[in-house]
């Protein structure tokens, strides 16, 4: 933990329970000083592979160390640029990996970070990883779905059956040169609130308002075991890659904490190349001149034609007005034509002021308060999850799944989810002892 913070977190990745390999990566790059915090804060990241096996690691991994490296350069200017031209350098050094080996070609990988700065969180995100805040009794989704059903749901009335996978993704870092990366925040953070940064191994089998209730009512460390754990319940069929942060009292919004605007696009360089010549200005400035000779009343050739059109009388002061403002008309159209050609170009830096966002989250929010129906549905799949055990392992997992039911019925419901997590713990634990005897046995 950083100097000066009083943040807690616990990060975990686990292989899941029918794949062959894991092509989930995690990072975590905390301040190690007060001033460093203020400059860059908290980094947490979450990504996940695409591709084949090879491919999918060697994507994420890439996320993993290059996202960081490079957030840090930056960010002392603008952390939500630096945020952003992160993911866009690392999602160019992937796809130039995958175009350089055959065996790499296509590859991705979602990747979805998290800020934690002392004006608030700030989210980076690429395709369906999540990042969750919890809040009291409510969670809250801080990104959205990069995913065809999400669009789709997106694109239908609520109440709308939709029958799309939601495995396909529709926005990712690798396969292309350039990735529009969606840049959210900063959410203000309040003392006590928990961020939460998942792949899709966990949030495709365990509910928001479950997600919401372990990690609200528990340590970051417990939180993020009990949820892993609830994921291998109900099958992990997919890497499970999760980071739990508890914000403390340091780590709460100030709004004096930092007052000056981010800028949000890369500074121009102090003299920039001179434009184009001015030839329009120009074009006026030569048939100003021109006109101006022309109707010179001290000339012959003036005085002759405009004494035949209005008179000898009137021709002197007309051509004196005319070649006056011609001249007059001369003399601004080259200074404009100078200024123009002369003045460097200064393209516009966008900035965020202090007190504004970027982006339209949170896009969904559950309540997920400690509820007899939510801690039921968790029980009741640590109880199914038992029926394909050994009868020693049955009955312990029996044992302990009873056991929680005990202060869910007596309404203790701190207790009970406790017990939740104990459960979850020792259904793990089997898991975990099953994998080691199959490694021992070849």
């Amino acid at each position: 933990m950083g100097s000066g913070t009083s943040l807690e977190y616990c990060d975990l990745t686990d292989i899941g329970r029918r794949r062959a390999n894991n092509q989930d990566a995690k990072a975590v790059l905390p301040p190690w000083s007060s001033e460093q915090y203020r400059r860059r804060g908290w980094l947490f990241l979450v990504a996940d592979g695409m591709g084949a096996h090879a491919a999918g690691e060697m994507a994420s991994a890439l996320a993993a160390e290059h996202v960081p490296l490079l957030y840090e350069k930056t960010a002392p200017r603008s952390p939500p640029l630096a945020l952003k031209s992160s993911i866009e350098q690392a999602n160019a050094e992937i796809h130039t990996r995958g175009e350089h080996a055959a065996d790499l070609r296509g590859m991705g990988t979602t990747c979805t970070v998290l800020a934690l700065l002392p004006r608030g969180a700030l989210v980076g995100h690429v395709g369906d990883s999540r990042a969750y805040r919890i809040r009291g009794d409510r969670i809250e989704q801080l990104s959205q779905d990069h995913s065809l059903a999400w669009q789709m749901e997106a694109e239908h009335p609520a109440g709308t059956e939709i029958t799309v996978p939601k495995n396909i993704i529709t926005r990712s870092m690798g396969p292309h040169p350039q990735v529009a990366v969606d840049i959210e925040g900063p959410f203000p953070v309040e003392v006590g609130d928990v961020f939460l940064l998942c792949s899709d191994g966990l949030s495709g089998q365990v509910a928001d308002e479950e997600i919401g209730l372990l990690a609200g009512h528990l340590p970051p460390a417990a939180a993020a075991a009990a949820l892993l754990g609830l994921a291998l319940v109900r099958g992990a069929p997919d890497n499970v890659t999760l980071i739990v942060a508890r914000a403390g009292e340091k780590e709460a919004s100030r709004a004096t904490a930092d007052s000056t605007p981010w800028p949000l696009t890369e500074e121009s360089p102090a003299v920039a190349e001179q434009p184009a010549v001015p030839w329009k200005m120009l074009t006026v400035a030569a048939v100003s001149l021109l006109v101006a000779l022309i109707c010179n009343p001290w000339t012959v050739a003036a005085e002759g034609w405009l004494s035949g059109l209005i008179g000898p009388d009137l021709a002197p002061a007309v051509a004196f007005v005319v070649s006056t403002a011609m001249a007059l008309l001369f003399v601004g159209a080259v200074a404009a034509a100078l200024l123009t050609y002369l003045a460097p170009v200064q393209a516009a830096v966008r900035i965020l002021p202090p007190g504004t966002m970027l982006g339209g989250g949170p896009y969904r929010s559950y309540a997920c308060a400690a509820s007899p129906d939510l801690l039921d549905g968790i029980v009741a799949s640590v109880e199914s999850a038992a029926d394909g055990l050994a009868t020693r392992d049955r009955d312990r997992l029996r044992e302990v799944a009873m056991a929680a039911r005990t202060p869910l019925a007596a309404g203790d419901m701190p207790e009970a989810v406790a017990a939740a997590a104990r459960a979850i713990g020792v259904y793990r634990g089997l898991v975990e002892a099953l994998r080691q005897d199959d490694t021992a046995h070849g």
